[in-house]
């Protein structure tokens, strides 16, 4: 195809890999996830490059890891002057539109989208803030355990009326780019915040699972075999104060599946828009999550860690008229989106404005050769100082100054359950990866950053609350005066320009 292809970017909250039947799954029910998968490029062995929300979504946008743009943790303001994929295919000639969440913080709640359709569902400021010098504080805005003790149905939710809210914006704005005269290629990226925690569905997602045997998490252990990140993880989010029974893990377990079931749906209306709006022909599919949920796993829940289930995400593109439908087995992560979008869009590598730690996964999406590798940093909750992890071939690294390393053979063992990192026969392995961690990160100079930045965003967010609060969450812009009929149109003109497929011929009045 020599057209240039429209990106329909679809993107989950919290989804784990593990949780669809394209990756192995038999417990999930994701008909529409399933059938892109069938015809799609499948990367079996995807990462974030940080997880938790924010962070992870920062790097993906930018191409670079977070310690490189200052994205520490979920308050951590996203620079202006970092370029994203919306500013290169924006420059590049392409609309931009964002319907959803993306948890923008900081003053530009745009980064280079040209239009946003919703606001989002996280506050935009500084007051979710860690503090690594207070370790032993659980900040009151973090996670407890009431997502996993509470779990069932429910009638509505917050990320009900945001979700739903954002595939009904996004669906109409296909429509808008297909009736607009603007012929401009479009990026549109939709966001939804489920399946994130609460584990909390409507009703009728909850009955679908009714006499369904839900799984239990594969790998159990008492606290005192767990590392020592795993065991502050337990702390922040007051696992230890409060115990979750097996009948609490299921009950969460199927909340979660019954919310990617509902994250299918949509997905599906999504994709039943962009073929009634004529544009699926030329459209780039592309399915991913900002990072996964450990669903009980070790005792743990949410994300933060660097364990499979939490780090280890769906990544499927789906463009059947340009790519064979195939499985990628080699490794890559989000940082990569950005210089395949700004390669499958015709783009020139030489513009880019800063050094970008990914690359084009374009060479795996026509089946051949490319990366195998994902890297990791983890610098927010539970953390006392910068976890990094190096994922390449066969093996798992991860590495922190303050706790024992961790090394995993993946192959051998995917549930990550024997630590090789003392293994006599990993001596150079393990030697090699040390000098690695030393060439890319100055970890010392890392944490002095990152707890700098914690303490200029608490007085920050402190003075910003004292006397007049002036809120940096978006607004969206809609002008009334432009909708549905108007006088200052002519009604036939109006009707016709809202219909799709438009008239075959002009409106000639009837004698």
């Amino acid at each position: 195809m020599s057209q240039r292809p429209n990106f329909l970017i679809l993107m989950a909250d919290q989804l784990t890999a593990r949780a669809l039947t394209a990756y192995g799954n038999q417990t999930g029910k994701t008909p529409h996830i399933d059938a892109l998968a069938a015809s799609g490029v499948v990367f079996d062995s995807f990462y974030c490059n940080s997880p938790l929300c924010a962070p992870s979504r920062f790097s993906l946008l930018s191409g670079r890891q977070v310690s490189a743009i200052g994205a520490y943790d979920n308050a951590a303001e996203f620079a202006a002057e970092v370029p994203t994929f919306a500013h290169y295919l924006r420059r590049g000639g392409y609309q931009t539109a964002l319907s959803g969440k993306m948890h923008f913080c900081g003053p530009d709640q745009l980064h280079g989208f040209e239009q946003r359709l919703t606001t989002d569902i996280y506050p935009a400021d500084f007051g979710w803030t860690p503090d690594w010098t207070r370790p032993e504080i659980r900040p009151g805005w973090y996670h407890t355990m009431d997502s996993v003790t509470q779990a069932g149905p429910c009638a509505r939710t917050n990320q009900l009326d945001f979700d739903d809210e954002a595939v009904f914006q996004a669906r109409q704005k296909l429509f808008d780019l297909a009736r607009a005269k603007d012929q401009r290629p479009f990026c549109l990226v939709t966001s939804l915040t489920h399946p994130h925690d609460p584990y909390a569905i409507a009703q009728s997602y909850w009955d679908r699972f009714d006499g369904v045997d839900i799984d239990m998490p594969r790998v159990s252990m008492p606290v005192e075999a767990l590392d020592p990140h795993s065991r502050r993880l337990r702390h922040v989010c007051g696992l230890d104060l409060c115990p979750v029974t097996a009948a609490e893990t299921r009950a969460a377990r199927r909340a979660y599946y019954a919310a990617v079931a509902y994250v299918d749906d949509q997905i599906g209306s999504l994709l039943r828009t962009l073929a009634d709006a004529r544009l699926a022909d030329n459209t780039i599919v592309l399915l991913f999550a900002d990072h996964g949920d450990m669903l009980g796993e070790r005792g743990l829940w949410y994300k933060m860690s660097f364990f499979e289930p939490a780090c280890r995400i769906p990544f499927i593109v789906h463009a059947p008229g340009r790519f064979a439908a195939r499985r990628v087995p080699t490794s890559a992560s989000l940082v990569d989106l950005l210089p395949t979008l700004c390669e499958l869009a015709g783009l020139a590598a030489t513009d880019y404005a800063t050094p970008l730690d990914g690359r084009s996964l374009v060479p795996q999406l026509n089946g051949l050769p490319g990366h195998d590798e994902a890297i990791g940093e983890y610098l927010a909750e539970g953390a006392i100082a910068p976890l990094v992890m190096i994922r390449r071939g066969r093996y798992k690294f991860v590495h922190s100054r303050v706790d024992p390393e961790q090394l995993y053979d993946l192959e051998d063992d995917p549930d990550e359950l024997h630590n090789l990192a003392t293994a006599a026969a990993q001596s150079g392995r393990i030697a090699a990866l040390r000098s690695e961690v030393e060439e890319r990160w100055d970890l010392g100079a890392l944490e002095a950053d990152v707890i700098a930045s914690q303490r200029r965003r608490h007085l920050v967010d402190g003075a910003l609350r004292t006397g007049h609060y002036t809120p940096w969450d978006f607004q969206p812009r809609r002008d009334a005066s432009r909708l549905y009929v108007r006088n200052d149109q002519q009604l036939a003109e109006s009707e016709s320009r809202a219909r799709f497929p438009a008239y075959a011929a002009a409106y000639t009045p009837r004698n």
